[in-house]
């Protein structure tokens, strides 16, 4: 029996990176999933390869009659949503004057509107059943500043107040939520050349474990957050980032390597 049997959840991004890992992950544990993601081709074969425990779902998270679609579709093929995961995300760098208004927006709706609306759509069942559990994947970087992520930033930032009203309206209706902040990640968003780990890691020598984040340590992170483990964890937040929001490794000092 693994923590998340019986439960039915919809993860946002599933196709690839964090997502696919979560989408792994939940159903090693029991769960039945909604692997719901723009890009058909990976939803589609990673939902064949895990076969009868997930079903692909294209989904336009910024899109409210998608949303409204997919929620109802997953409900008849695999039974009532039990968890939701608001991991689908872009990323985009570019300084504030580089940035422009159509930019900013697009950020905004895939990383935070997309959020908004997934809460909207799930919530009115759980609230219905009195249990529930939403899991909106924000950022190190909605705990701190960071040149050239102005959209990006403001749209983590963003999910953290998201799930705050979130968790105090819905609390007392059942449905817990909570946040998970990645540091960086081993997916295509932070390794587009798909360079090995050993080589990514040398840009992580400031960061005190020294490493990138596995996308199955994330959703490690986001499984515990969806299962009964986590029955009294409301409004929370957790840090999965080697210790980046702790400060800067400083090499050479003492104590630190080769010293």
């Amino acid at each position: 029996m693994g923590k998340l049997s019986g439960k039915v959840a919809i993860i946002t991004g599933g196709a690839r990176g964090m997502g696919a890992a979560t989408s792994r992950l939940f159903v090693a544990e029991g769960a039945k999933v909604a692997i719901a993601d723009v890009l058909e081709e990976d939803g589609a074969a990673l939902a064949a390869e895990l076969g009868e425990a997930a079903r692909f779902y294209k989904l336009d998270v910024t899109n409210e009659d998608d949303w409204a679609r997919v929620v109802a579709a997953a409900e008849a093929d695999l039974g009532p949503i039990d968890a939701l995961v608001n991991n689908a995300g872009i990323l985009m760098f570019k300084s504030i004057l580089e940035t422009t208004k159509a930019d900013y927006e697009r950020v905004l709706g895939v990383n935070l509107v997309g959020e908004f609306l997934g809460i909207k759509a799930v919530a009115p069942g759980m609230i219905a059943r009195g249990k529930g559990s939403i899991v909106n994947v924000s950022s190190v970087d909605g705990m701190k500043g960071a040149n050239s992520l102005v959209a990006y930033a403001s749209s983590k930032w963003g999910v953290r107040g998201l799930t705050k009203v979130a968790a105090m309206e819905l609390g007392h209706k059942g449905i817990r939520v909570n946040s998970v902040h990645p540091g960086g990640v081993d997916t295509v968003m932070s390794n587009h050349t798909g360079a090995p780990r050993a080589e990514v890691d040398k840009g992580y020598a400031n960061v005190p474990m020294q490493r990138i984040g596995g996308p199955e340590e994330i959703a490690a992170a986001t499984a515990f957050l969806a299962s009964d483990e986590s029955s009294y964890c409301h409004g929370t937040e957790i840090i999965v980032d080697g210790g980046m929001t702790v400060g800067t490794y400083y090499m050479g000092f003492p104590g630190s390597p080769g010293m």
